[in-house]
């Protein structure tokens, strides 16, 4: 049995610990509630152009534009977003996980790595790591995904990549946070795009004009498209992290309350025995002398 100052002192260093994540957990709630915010806010945006882009395609017919022509190159990009930060239970090993168990083979990808944590998972995986992005995570605007995307786009665009992936956590709400691997590029006929259209009645049938030309058209909206769900795809990621990092740090501060009180437990069980002890000695010792 371990002796009370060892006892003592193990619990003062929980104790310790303890308040730690506590501190953790407040600062991942506040960050919680503003990045909340920001991603309810921005789901309409998003929805709106995903209606877009499918009503243009619904309507465009077979139009010879590279975003939805099926490249022959094998090589395929995938944006990963992670964080810069650990302490966040399974949240980045979940993204990671996702893309190990994909179809998708190890030898024909080439990651975009926006988190420094699903960077070093996956180069110790063997994953081939293309561009390191993980600043974005710290600080991001809208312009930045469209500089990201122009970028691999271009690559897309040359023959260079054949299909572009983008794997993220889906914030659905502040205990839900779904991992998800969707296809960006190219845009096929028999692909369903992203999004929920529930509540899209529109008629498919309907004749739809084009101004400029639908070729032209789709070369402008495609590119917002990609970048807006890349933009998107980060706010949601914001909020599932500081989501994920509150549970996990609610949950070690419950663990290390739990481990306080059984460790006082133990503590005054030797303290109490220590003073039996000490006891039974005196009387032991009266009663020799007597």
């Amino acid at each position: 049995m371990a002796s009370m100052r060892d006892i003592k002192r193990r619990r003062a260093g929980i104790e310790s610990t303890g308040q730690i994540t506590k501190a953790m957990k407040l600062v991942s709630t506040v960050k919680l509630q503003r990045a909340k915010e920001r991603a309810l806010q921005s789901k309409t945006y998003f929805h709106s152009m995903y209606l877009t882009v499918k009503s243009l395609l619904s309507k465009s017919g077979n139009v010879d534009v590279a975003y939805t022509t099926k490249q022959e190159s094998e090589k395929k990009a995938v944006i990963v977003i992670t964080s810069n930060r650990g302490l966040a239970g399974g949240y980045n090993s979940n993204v990671v996980k996702l893309l190990t168990q994909s179809d998708l083979k190890k030898e024909d990808l080439e990651i975009y790595a926006i988190g420094k944590k699903g960077r070093e998972l996956l180069e110790r995986r063997g994953y081939h790591i293309a561009q390191d992005l993980s600043d974005l995570m710290e600080e991001f605007e809208f312009a930045d995904t469209i500089k990201v995307c122009e970028a691999i786009m271009k690559r897309f665009e040359a023959g260079e990549i054949g299909e572009i992936y983008l794997a993220y956590t889906n914030f659905k709400n502040t205990v839900s946070h779904i991992p998800t691997l969707i296809k960006l590029l190219p845009i096929l006929p028999e692909d369903e795009l992203v999004g929920d259209d529930d509540d899209d009645d529109e008629d498919e049938n309907l004749i739809m004009n084009f101004e400029p030309e639908d070729v032209d058209a789709l070369k402008m909206i495609i590119p917002k498209y990609v970048s807006s769900l890349l933009y998107g795809a980060l706010i949601e990621a914001t909020a599932s992290e500081n989501g994920a990092r509150m549970q996990a740090m609610d949950n070690a501060t419950s663990n290390a309350e739990e481990m306080i009180a059984d460790l006082t437990l133990k503590y005054n069980r030797a303290r109490q025995g220590s003073i039996t002890q000490e006891l039974t000695e005196i009387i032991a010792g009266a009663e020799a002398i007597s």
